[in-house]
């Protein structure tokens, strides 16, 4: 009985505390929750403070049909106008993220016609590249100097740099040197810092917060550019028996001719290789951001389910506890997916390289 009185008096206090100032049910959207943190954009919007958002404004740099301008984002307008669009200096505008056609966009009017100007301003995602490449930087030079400094015969190195050597050195024989054996020096530069690029920018992508929260993987561009970096090398350094096994493979002669029917599919699989990295790593680092954002918008959902402000109250407290657990658990399974979208883009990286590097068949020595 006594507990069931401590539970009623919990109650009361909950209705009572319960505040007055929440309104009953508000839009979320949920979309922009999304979108605004997966899409790129001309600002760094940090956080909302009240009714303030804590934004930073990037730097843009466009040549229209008036020249050069260069300027901060702040000069656009915050609100959209009726079109949708955010009107700013220079008869520039961002284009309305709603429509098919350059959707978050600078755009302009040129003789009655809507055309994009030479965009080449620091965007979100382009801070972050050079943010990460900055990291990437630290981590390679710090243990280089270590090096340089040191001698074989020295102790371990410990701390920062103990751990990059054991790092480096793992993905180096467990990765590059287990796949390419003695052709593994050479392209140990590229695949190591591929590694360690997909792997800062994943991390770098959970952290909620400035530096971190930029999505550079999640971006379509530099997955794409990573995958064409990878297609180059392993067709560019390409041995003469690589491709003569893609013109005329050791099939029977009736498949290669008078239609080329294996010639054409070796051919068709030299373009789904690196298309097969680029959507692999694009896909999963989007997907797993996306998770993880819905996770934390079904707070602000069950704080607007109801009319009733003490409804929402209640129905978004209770939730908070289950969402943020679940939010807790998709970062950390992000750390993992991290790592392993890192290891994975290495690993079939330096599997195409050796692929490419096929020698002559050595006829078997008679007995």
């Amino acid at each position: 009985m006594k507990i069931i009185k401590q539970i009623f008096l919990l109650a009361l206090a909950f209705l009572a505390l319960a505040p007055s100032q929440l309104s009953a049910k508000e839009e979320v959207d949920v979309k922009e929750i999304l979108w605004g943190h997966i899409k790129d954009s001309y600002e760094w919007h940090v956080t909302k403070v009240g009714d303030t958002d804590v934004i930073i404004h990037l730097p843009v740099i466009v040549k229209s049909s008036t020249g050069w301008h260069v300027f901060s984002s702040s000069e656009f307008a915050h609100h959209a106008d009726e079109s949708g669009n955010r009107p700013g200096p220079y008869g520039l505008y961002i284009k309305n993220g709603d429509v098919t056609s350059y959707p978050n966009k600078i755009c302009e009017m040129v003789n009655g016609q809507e055309v994009r100007p030479l965009d080449l301003s620091i965007t979100k995602t382009v801070c972050v590249l050079f943010i990460d490449a900055i990291i990437l930087l630290l981590c390679v030079l710090i243990p280089a100097r270590w090096c340089k400094k040191h001698k074989p015969e020295d102790p371990a190195p410990k701390g920062f740099v103990g751990l990059m050597h054991m790092f480096i050195m793992s993905v180096y024989d467990d990765v590059v040197k287990a796949t390419l054996g003695k052709e593994a020096d050479k392209y140990a530069p590229y695949l190591l810092t591929c590694f360690f690029f997909i792997f800062i920018a994943n991390v770098m992508g959970v952290v909620p917060f400035p530096p971190g929260g930029g999505n550079l993987t999640g971006n379509i561009a530099c997955t794409c550019f990573l995958g064409v970096a990878t297609f180059l090398i392993t067709n560019l350094t390409g041995t003469k028996e690589y491709w003569k096994e893609i013109f005329w493979p050791e099939v029977p002669t009736w498949l290669k001719v008078p239609v080329p029917l294996m010639p054409f599919i070796e051919l068709f699989g030299v373009f789904t290789k690196p298309l097969a990295l680029i959507v692999r790593l694009f896909a999963n680092m989007l997907a797993g951001h996306a998770i993880a954002l819905s996770f934390a918008a079904i707070i602000f959902i069950m704080f607007n389910i109801s009319e009733n402000a003490i409804v929402n109250y209640a129905a978004g407290s209770s939730m908070t506890v289950v969402s943020v657990a679940m939010s807790i658990f998709m970062m950390l399974l992000e750390l993992l997916v991290c790592y392993i979208q890192a290891l994975v883009f290495t690993m079939l990286s330096a599997v195409f390289i050796s692929l490419a590097h096929v020698r002559h068949h050595e006829e078997p020595a008679n007995a």
